[in-house]
């Protein structure tokens, strides 16, 4: 019953986020950049102060001479500033990042996913370089994991690890979690959930595009429907369920009545993040392919 109650309290509080009017910052779409190589397909605070934010994303790009990062600042209601970032290169170029979340307790560290399981823990500098600090592969990846989703968070004194297989269609998603040692970068005890959403629907659904985990331990999804590089797209926003600490193991409850917290009907928002105090809320980013991208705080 805890748990239950938790969830729908949180659902509520979201939602009365969501429709109220963020008094710096319109509640509208603002385009980052045009075309299919700046689509945003992951992003992560890394600044606040006032009415001004800044944000790592990443690019799902794989050719040799395309943007993997990029830094985006949202003053007031201006446009987004967009900076391309470049790829440190006596690291190998990684392909398709999916994902990025920043590490609890640590100032500008950061990691980013690969759709194959791969994870770049980063630096941002302050001269806006990135520095790589290691590189790991989630455990159980086989050829037909496609991941989607990747972040960190301190729930009860654990740094875990949660990660998602996007699934499509009548496949569900797989949302996987452990315990994180940042140490040795190894990832214990972990588990695994699977999950359809309601909204969208069709043969091109993507369950799960993007994740984020609150303080909390609330599990924010966004689900799209991708039928190809000129769309129509569509996607939805829930909260999935909890995480919580249960003896000595982490323990997800997933939300038995997924309720769509967002919906926009031309939009792909693959990149979710949540920003606390008053002039925050959830930030949604898309990759709108040939559209290119845009960033909104969500309003319904």
């Amino acid at each position: 019953m805890h748990w239950f109650l938790n969830l729908l309290i949180t659902g509520a509080l979201l939602n009365a986020m969501l429709l109220s009017p963020h008094p710096a910052l319109a509640q509208q779409w603002r385009p980052v950049r045009g075309g299919i190589l700046f689509g945003i397909s992951g992003m992560a605070l890394v600044k606040q102060q006032s009415h001004e934010m800044d944000f790592l994303i990443v690019h799902d790009n794989k050719g040799k001479n395309e943007g993997r990062l990029g830094f985006i600042t949202i003053k007031g209601e201006a446009q987004p500033e967009y900076v391309a970032l470049t790829w440190p290169s006596n690291v190998e170029l990684p392909g398709d990042l999916e994902a990025i979340a920043s590490v609890p307790g640590t100032v500008n560290a950061f990691m980013a996913l690969s759709s194959s399981g791969k994870v770049y823990h980063i630096r941002f500098n302050n001269n806006k370089t990135i520095s790589v600090l290691q590189v790991f592969t989630l455990p159980g990846i086989t050829p037909t994991t496609n991941l989607e989703g990747f972040t960190l968070q301190a729930i009860e004194g654990n740094l875990v690890a949660i990660w998602a297989h996007r699934g499509g269609g009548e496949e569900a998603a797989t949302i996987y979690w452990g315990k994180f040692n940042l140490n040795t970068y190894q990832i214990t005890q972990t588990s695994s959930a699977n999950l359809k959403v309601p909204l969208p629907t069709g043969s091109n659904l993507r369950h799960i595009s993007d994740l984020k985990v609150d303080k909390a331990g609330i599990l924010f999804i966004a689900s799209v429907t991708d039928p190809g590089n000129d769309g129509p797209f569509e996607s939805a926003v829930y909260t999935a369920g909890a995480f919580a600490v249960g003896g000595n193991a982490i323990n997800f409850r997933s939300n038995p009545d997924l309720v769509p917290l967002y919906h926009d009907n031309y939009r792909k928002i693959e990149a979710i993040e949540l920003v606390p105090g008053a002039a925050g809320g959830v930030i949604f980013g898309t990759d709108d392919e040939n559209l290119g991208s845009s960033v909104n705080f969500g309003n319904c």
